[in-house]
């Protein structure tokens, strides 16, 4: 047996440097984003820290007006960039201890983080304890720990982790954040766990059950291994960049919204996590149901339908598979006092046509303005979906949930809460323009579509620049069950960015995903 873990909460005190030594310095703020990690440039004739105390040591300990943070130190050889008396200060840790030119920081050695021993624990195929996860959350989400940190943590997980443990970790990143509470009994929401490109059914599913007059306070994640997020998408409509407060109004004026949680400090060190994540392409089963489970808590959810897509090139491949899955999110999610109903459904292709946000809120829009062009599989998903989040309204008689969603599509209704849904949320900072660069893949043989591979062509968006490039990603012209015949165009991609559009072109004459009839 290990010997117990200690505090994993706290670190212990820095030690004094001795001698009166001043150990404050003027800070200094840098045009430099260091993206999440909280990073401090010192001199290397820096009078409060000798550039020797650094060895060894990874991380220092910086107290300022916005209180304390950890940060990781590099040292400066350019005295007009930082001083020997500066603090050079990125935009990040400037933005969190809330600094302006002129302060004074205080800079010391940090003592290694205690919750870094739960994560050699864990490495080591130990299961640690819901106080463990709880200080483990704590520190995520003071941003205490770094980018090499939290990939450890995230593979020692993925190799490893019970139920109890996906619960346990599932509640401490809830406790972890804010938490919001409605006045209304039933609040509802919907969640996709992800793997299928275009399946953007949550920008239609909210404004119908909110035009019925049921609660949505619909917040979503940005895109982890996908070429768009519901928030992803929904910023080309809207602002979704939202305060908590902004959130409120838009929710009390129109029953129902689409936001970033990560804005309303929702289960904060899930959005680090996810960070870590994204460039990983990680996605572990229990690191899903902890990120979303969590997050539902987090927003006051009570009930939540959730879609598993099983499909041979989807994120689940089986049907087997999709039930391991379901029952992990039955079992947290009667922990945490969810009311969850989870749907299986097919997936053996990309659902609508457009992959990248512009093309798949073009979609969005397509349905709910009834156009005649507007994506079958798509429309048809999100009916079924709204359908059953309908049924949780006791004033609904049972089995009526599908025929009121379709009659909120089909009146307009739909449409024009989405449209009071994108006023009260303001206008959006990201153009909706398509990539001008584009190239259209084309049918190597004649013959029936048999399958497109979710995976390769969510690739090849990526490649173009989605979902960064808002206007980037893949239009498809045909689907499976379609025949073609040599050179007719299977989907045309769409990028901004030269370098980009190359690299999608590349990637689609190795492989363009598309499988042929026999």
């Amino acid at each position: 047996m290990r010997p117990p873990l200690p505090d994993p909460g706290k670190s212990e005190p820095s030690a004094p440097l001795g001698g009166g030594v001043d150990r404050t310095l003027a800070a200094k703020p840098l045009q430099l984003d260091t993206f999440r990690e909280n990073v401090i440039l010192l001199s290397r004739d820096c009078l409060a820290l000798r550039p020797e105390r650094l060895r060894g040591v990874r991380k220092v300990e910086v107290r300022g007006r916005g209180g304390v943070m950890l940060a990781v130190p590099m040292l400066c050889d350019d005295p007009a960039l930082v001083g020997p008396s500066e603090a050079g200060i990125p935009q990040p840790l400037a933005r969190r201890l809330a600094l302006r030119p002129g302060d004074r920081v205080e800079v010391s050695p940090a003592a290694p983080l205690g919750t870094l021993e739960a994560v050699r624990a864990k490495v080591a195929g130990e299961t640690l304890s819901r106080e463990v996860y709880e200080a483990i959350a704590r520190d995520l989400a003071e941003h205490r720990w770094s980018d090499i940190e939290i990939s450890a943590f995230l593979v020692a997980c993925a190799s490893f982790m019970t139920a109890e443990e996906t619960l346990d970790l599932t509640l401490a990143m809830a406790a972890a954040g804010g938490r919001l509470t409605w006045d209304r009994d039933l609040v509802v929401d919907k969640h996709c766990i992800g793997g299928v490109p275009g399946n953007r059914t949550s920008l239609i599913v909210a404004p119908i059950v909110a035009a019925h007059g049921l609660l949505i306070p619909k917040t979503s994640s940005r895109a982890i291994t996908s070429p768009a997020g519901t928030a992803d998408t929904m910023e080309v409509l809207a602002r979704v960049d939202l305060s908590e407060d902004e959130m409120r109004a838009v929710v009390e004026r129109c029953g129902g919204c689409v936001v970033w949680g990560g804005r309303v400090n929702l289960s904060p060190a899930d959005d680090v996590l996810i960070s870590v994540e994204r460039p990983l392409s990680i996605d572990t089963p229990e690191q899903m149901v902890a990120s979303i489970l969590s997050k539902k808590l987090a927003a006051g959810s009570t009930h939540l339908v959730l879609d598993i897509p099983v499909g041979p090139t989807a994120k689940v491949r089986d049907r087997r598979s999709a039930l391991k899955l379901k029952k992990a999110f039955e079992f947290v999610s009667r922990g945490i006092g969810l009311d969850l109903q989870v749907l299986i459904t097919d997936a053996p292709q990309p659902v609508g046509r457009g992959i990248g946000p512009a093309l798949e809120a073009r979609d969005v829009l397509a349905v709910l303005r009834g156009q005649a062009d507007a994506p079958a599989d798509l429309r048809d998903k999100a009916l079924m979906l709204a359908g059953a989040i309908l049924e949780a309204d006791p004033a609904l008689p049972g089995g009526a949930g599908l025929a009121r969603a379709t009659e909120l599509l089909r009146s307009g209704a739909a449409l024009a809460k989405l449209e009071a849904i994108i006023e009260a949320q303001g206008p959006s900072p990201a153009s909706g323009a398509l990539g001008e660069l584009t190239h259209e893949v084309r049918a190597v043989r004649s013959g029936a579509i048999d399958t497109i591979d979710c995976l390769r062509i969510a690739a090849i968006a990526r490649l173009s620049g989605a979902p960064t490039d808002p206007g980037a990603g893949v239009d498809l012209c045909v689907k499976r069950g379609d025949t073609v015949r040599r050179g007719d165009p299977l989907y045309r991609i769409h990028a901004s960015e030269p370098s980009d559009f190359g690299f999608a072109v590349e990637a689609a004459g190795v492989d363009d995903g598309f499988r042929f009839a026999p």
